[in-house]
């Protein structure tokens, strides 16, 4: 149980905390999806841009 009893014996319901693990770097497969998407993405705002724009 999460409760933990203090002195004057109330009780505390901490939130359960999530397990920590160390972040590992993007191998290069992942390094070049994440190029390709930021290039979609950038060609998708441009085009929406110049459509707004022509309108």
């Amino acid at each position: 149980m999460p409760y933990i009893k203090d002195d004057d014996g109330r009780l505390n319901n901490f939130a359960k905390e999530p397990k920590v693990y160390e972040a590992v770097p993007p191998n290069q497969q992942q390094q070049r999806n994440y190029i390709i998407m930021g290039i979609a993405a950038a060609v998708l705002v441009a085009g929406l841009v110049f459509v707004a724009a022509s309108v």
